[in-house]
């Protein structure tokens, strides 16, 4: 690998950082969707099971579970005071999620540069590569022993182009996987914020009763 990479020149260096930036990001990234998967349904569950019964015990269970997106997302309308009516509720909602969402795609214009500077710079190693081999070599040179090491510093120029392409292909794998990850992460607090949103409507209209209603047909009306 060190042989490689003395052969590869002086493009090699900014790969090797783009490479160390990826690996981090990458490993990042897979320690947080661990985490979130396996806690995420635990989290759920529960604060959703206790909003059937009881909303401040469903508060104190989704406030133990902060470290957590889906007990930060869940808290968001839970914790308003006085108790919102369920428009408020629900823009709450939104906006905690826009908010975790958000922070779910860190790391991503990293990747996504990474991905575009990675071949480009393999590219440039080689066209230096090549300038420096053919430069050396004159015509009453070629067919000659003395042209045979222009074979050999080519194939060495095009050390970059692979190490480029390879550090792009394997950033972008993990980049389409995170994005999905994403994508079903979107679903799942779409499905969590309809039903507590749904529990939260029904608790309000037993509490606010005909009031409720004739402020729901005032609406309807205009």
């Amino acid at each position: 690998m060190g042989e490689l990479f003395t052969k590869g020149g002086p493009a090699m260096w900014p790969l090797l950082v783009l490479s160390i930036l990826a690996l981090a990001s990458i490993v990042e990234r897979l320690w947080f969707w661990f985490n979130l998967l396996l806690n995420e349904g635990q989290v759920m569950g529960r604060v959703l099971e206790a909003a059937r019964r009881d909303w401040s015990a469903a508060a104190k269970i989704a406030r133990q579970f902060q470290n957590q997106p889906m007990g930060r997302f869940l808290l968001a309308p839970i914790k308003l005071e006085p108790p919102p009516d369920p428009e408020v509720f629900s823009l709450a909602l939104e906006s905690a999620a826009e908010d975790e969402l958000g922070a779910m795609r860190r790391s991503e214009k990293l990747l996504e540069a990474i991905i575009a500077m990675s071949p480009l710079l393999g590219l440039l190693g080689t066209v230096l590569g090549l300038i420096t081999s053919l430069g050396s070599i004159q015509l009453v040179d070629l067919g000659t022993e003395a042209s045979s090491g222009v074979t050999l510093g080519i194939s060495e120029a095009l050390i970059t182009t692979a190490t480029g392409l390879i550090i792009a292909i394997g950033t972008l794998a993990f980049h389409r996987l995170f994005q999905g990850l994403l994508f079903n992460q979107i679903k799942v607090f779409r499905k969590a914020g309809n039903e507590l949103e749904l529990l939260y409507r029904q608790q309000w209209q037993q509490a606010h009763g005909p009031e409720w209603r004739s402020l729901e047909k005032e609406k309807q009306n205009r």
